[in-house]
């Protein structure tokens, strides 16, 4: 698994999932009836997970001091994962960083932005200040 779907497989419960993808359109010649018997009921509404609340209730539990808010170090750490250098390089490859990563400072802050951006994008409830 990648390090992102590690990530958010630690923050959103296994009933949060995505989306089911609507079913495609029914052809010109289907009968209405056929259609409606065929139609799949609409997915329940995916209520938004507070990232805030989940992170603060993990560091509250923590023996370390963990700054989750602005360091995908101690974000990873909190979360039981390898924050090594090596670790957070291949996490910059999954998203698409350009930069260089050996300004691991530089990385480090695009890092944290794009997983709080992900966290977001995936029905996480994040604070406008963690994100872009």
């Amino acid at each position: 698994m990648s390090i992102l779907g590690t990530i958010l497989g630690k923050i959103f419960p296994s009933s949060h999932a995505a989306p089911a993808p609507s079913p495609a359109p029914a052809t010109p010649d289907a009968a209405p009836a056929t259609a409606a018997v065929n139609a799949a009921p609409a997915p329940a509404a995916i209520s938004e997970v507070d990232v805030k609340q989940v992170l603060d209730g993990l560091a509250a539990k923590s023996s370390e001091k963990l700054n989750w808010q602005t360091s995908i170090v101690d974000l990873m750490k909190l979360l039981g994962l390898d924050s090594s250098l090596n670790a957070r390089k291949e996490l910059a490859k999954e998203l698409g960083y350009t930069g260089d990563t050996n300004d691991s400072a530089s990385m480090n802050i695009w890092l944290h932005r794009q997983v709080m951006n992900k966290l977001a994008a995936n029905g996480g409830k994040v604070p406008a200040e963690l994100k872009d």
